[in-house]
């Protein structure tokens, strides 16, 4: 995972950028030429971040954007540190466990943030792309976004929750239609389902986005911190429980011999030979 856990983000090494004005804290994912892929990186600073704007009394919404061509492919493959490593099966499977739950700490100091969060999404919105999106409290795409949990296609579990929260705002069999397919969905097919709330042309996105934000920002802080929490406390009521077993699940997943082979095989660019070990 990460060697050491700092309170720095070196310059250079920035996934994320942090700008507030105007009430808004806009979180930028910030490696285009990566399509922003996620890596353990991405999640420590994202965590260090929403920190920041907890405490920040100037910010009163946040906006998360990306930039590019897409809001996040997935996860890096190339990203240095990827692969987290053991002196037995049952050590990697161990630290594989804590560092997933590592990353739904930190996803959930954004989830948990007072300030409601808006997601402008374009482009690709791919495993843990869909899954940041998904933590945002209200999701505005752009009509050539894509969505998909391609996971079970790699022989892992979803591993960030993202398949929990379709549940929530979908219902079950969307959720389970989604992660145990792979398939992608369209923006329209997301508005459909309930997981994005407004889609518009590419070149609109960024100031609807933004006046969305700014309209929520114009309101109440405390009226609106205090809604959030109230809905948030009885839409993710189960949520904790079912993030351990996840956590447990993609562990699993992630040290096993099909997820090796799916990894292999996509790299290769063929289909993969699941033998369930």
């Amino acid at each position: 995972m990460i060697d050491t856990i700092s309170t720095e983000i070196a310059e250079g090494e920035e996934r994320i950028r942090l700008d507030v004005a105007g009430g808004i804290a806009e979180l930028t994912l910030c490696r285009p030429g990566k399509l922003n892929g996620w890596s353990w990186e991405s999640t420590r600073q994202l965590g260090l971040l929403a920190d920041r704007i907890r405490f920040d009394p100037a910010v009163r919404v946040v906006l998360l954007r990306a930039e590019g061509r897409a809001f996040c492919a997935g996860i890096d493959v190339t990203a240095p540190g990827g692969a987290i490593t053991g002196g037995s099966a049952a050590e990697r499977n161990r630290n594989y466990y804590e560092g997933i739950r590592w990353v739904h700490e930190r996803f959930a100091v954004l989830a948990r943030l007072p300030q409601p969060v808006v997601a402008a999404v374009q482009g690709y919105c791919l495993g843990f792309g869909f899954e940041l999106a998904l933590l945002a409290d209200i999701r505005v795409a752009a009509d050539d976004a894509v969505f998909a949990l391609p996971e079970a296609q790699l022989g892992v579990a979803v591993d960030a929750g993202g398949d929990l929260r379709i549940a929530r705002e979908a219902g079950a069999g969307w959720a389970k239609y989604l992660a145990l397919t792979g398939r992608r969905i369209d923006a329209r097919t997301a508005e459909r389902l309930n997981l994005v709330q407004q889609v518009v042309p590419p070149k609109e996105l960024e100031s609807t986005a933004r006046a969305l934000a700014a309209e929520i920002a114009a309101n109440a802080p405390l009226a609106v911190q205090g809604i959030k929490r109230a809905i948030d406390s009885y839409a993710d009521a189960a949520l904790p429980a079912a993030l351990d077993r996840v956590a447990m699940t993609a562990a699993l997943t992630l040290t096993s011999e099909d997820s090796q082979e799916g990894y292999t095989a996509k790299a290769a660019r063929r289909p993969p030979r699941f033998t369930g070990g």
